[in-house]
């Protein structure tokens, strides 16, 4: 018999059910009643797919570790954020995991791009590696901003999801830039190259490739992770009632953060608590099986989820939405304009259009759909790791 281990952190909260209160409890844009849908909260915090430290997974980089204990909380919880997106991408928001039932293909295809391997999409390997070129060595602990950077870039590889990912820096959401982004009708990376013509003559030209036809639709599949940091030391109780809001939002993915050097993938919240997954027990990595199929119990997390008083939020986070259609973004839009409305809510970054000067030049837009992103990040540095540790003396 297999034993988890766990730490303080865990086994404080291991069976805690939830509260018997009148407040909703909001899971991820849902929104739910203890009295009444008890056991559909529990479902749909057991459906998310859970990621935790491993050990005994093939060496990172061949001779590197072969376990995250200690150092991948914040890995993990970037997993687990864009595994949720996936999720949104191939399964939808309404799908469920119930234990011993067959899953659908595409169920396991998701489960595999995070599986501990290094040719997987999103791996602890690929993570770790891809972290290297921002600065952090292997093993090194990072914060949400470093996680968000990595994960936008592994996922120029993974064709078959084929998202646009923004990262939103210097607490600004810009519009145009993700309708730029999202509208490229450029293949993705690792996509049939195809002659950089305009987009109609590239639907025109190559008729017969139903596959580059789905690799140009109108709208790329949004994944918007936005790094904020809410306070000094701890969150400033004024944007307390915007977080809440997020986790309201049918576009919420969640939010990574946590306490210092210990990261929580935040998944909703009742009262005053916040709701979250936690990556920190040990489990054996899993090996695929020859069809394809994991054994994926461990992937999902089976008794009631984590609860924290919001207060106790460090104030480095990164907040993550998905917006499947252009629709989806532009009701996410709205419902950031209302929120700014709200009494006693403090933004918690601006929604800006910004109207773009070059619209004579449509080509250059599409061949650099993310040029922006590049200048801001050089101007931008990734204070909130240091904090982690810094905060943790």
């Amino acid at each position: 018999l297999f034993l988890a281990t766990l730490t303080y952190d865990t086994l404080r909260f291991e069976y805690e059910d939830f509260p018997e209160t009148k407040e909703p409890v909001w899971i991820l844009g849902r929104k739910y009643s203890v009295f009444t849908e008890k056991e559909e909260i529990l479902l749909d915090v057991t459906s998310r797919l859970w990621f935790t430290y491993r050990k005994n997974f093939p060496a990172i980089g061949g001779t590197g570790p072969t376990s995250d204990t200690g150092w991948g909380c914040m890995l993990r919880c970037g997993q687990m954020i864009f595994a949720q997106a996936l999720v949104c991408r191939h399964l939808g928001r309404d799908w469920r995991w119930i234990k011993g039932k067959r899953q659908m293909d595409n169920y396991f295809n998701v489960l595999n791009a995070f599986i501990d391997k290094k040719d997987s999409y999103y791996s602890i390997h690929q993570i770790a590696q891809m972290g290297v070129g921002e600065g952090k060595s292997i093993g090194q602990w990072y914060g949400p901003n470093t996680v968000a950077q990595v994960l936008k870039k592994l996922a120029t590889f993974d064709t078959w999801s084929s998202l646009a990912v923004h990262i939103a820096m210097d607490n600004t959401v810009v519009m145009e830039e993700i309708r730029r982004l999202c509208q490229s009708n450029m293949p993705c990376a690792g996509a049939a190259a195809c002659p950089a013509l305009e987009s109609d003559v590239l639907y025109n030209g190559c008729p017969e490739d139903v596959g580059l036809r789905e690799r140009l639709t109108p709208w790329k599949p949004l994944v918007l992770l936005i790094p904020l940091r809410l306070g000094l030391t701890e969150i400033n109780e004024a944007y307390i009632e915007t977080l809440k809001h997020c986790f309201m939002m049918p576009q919420s993915l969640g939010v990574i953060g946590g306490k210092p050097n210990s990261a929580h993938y935040f998944i909703g919240y009742v009262g005053e608590e916040l709701i979250y997954l936690d990556p920190h027990t040990t489990q054996p990595a899993v090996e695929p099986g020859e069809s394809g199929c994991v054994p994926d119990e461990s992937f999902h997390c089976q008794h009631p989820p984590c609860r924290m008083s919001i207060a106790e939020l460090d104030p480095s986070i990164a907040v993550g939405f998905f917006c499947n259609t252009e629709a989806d973004f532009n009701d996410w839009c709205q419902q950031i304009k209302k929120l700014s409305l709200v009494r006693g809510a403090l933004p918690m970054f601006e929604l800006v259009e910004r109207q773009p000067s070059h619209f004579s030049n449509p080509d250059v837009l599409n061949l650099t759909p993310d040029s922006s992103d590049a200048d801001r990040l050089e101007r931008f540095f990734d204070s909130e790791d240091e904090d982690f540790e810094i905060l943790s003396l």
